[in-house]
């Protein structure tokens, strides 16, 4: 949610940079509110197995296309890119968790089912 928060006031600005990383430009206006209101959704737990599955897809697209550490010949910079493609794997762990465990007791999916 932190990292949309910042594109989504500018997503055209956000969205000139994606023909560098080899996407079209229209997927911007997908990935913003994705990363920014399903960052937002898993924290109040609302569909959270269904904005897992949303985030896994954008968290793989961005991971595969802006942090391929492996181009990169200065040390600093692979070394900022790797750690990045990684932090990116671990969130895709925690992602996948949470897709199998489901939301918890104090979500809004829990409370939804108890009003059932």
């Amino acid at each position: 949610m932190r990292s949309g928060y910042g594109k989504i006031f500018d997503i055209p600005a956000y969205a000139a940079t994606f023909p560098g990383r080899g996407l079209p430009t229209f997927l911007a206006y997908i990935a913003v509110p994705a990363e920014f209101f399903g960052g937002i959704a898993l924290i109040l737990g609302v569909a959270t197995r269904y904005v897992v599955l949303v985030m896994i897809i954008f968290m793989l697209v961005a991971t595969l296309s802006s942090h391929r550490y492996w181009e990169f010949t200065d040390m600093a910079v692979r070394r900022a890119q790797d750690s990045s493609f990684y932090k990116n794997l671990a969130m895709l762990g925690g992602f996948l968790f949470l897709f199998v465990a489901g939301a918890g007791r104090f979500s809004v999916d829990a409370w939804l089912r108890r009003q059932r």
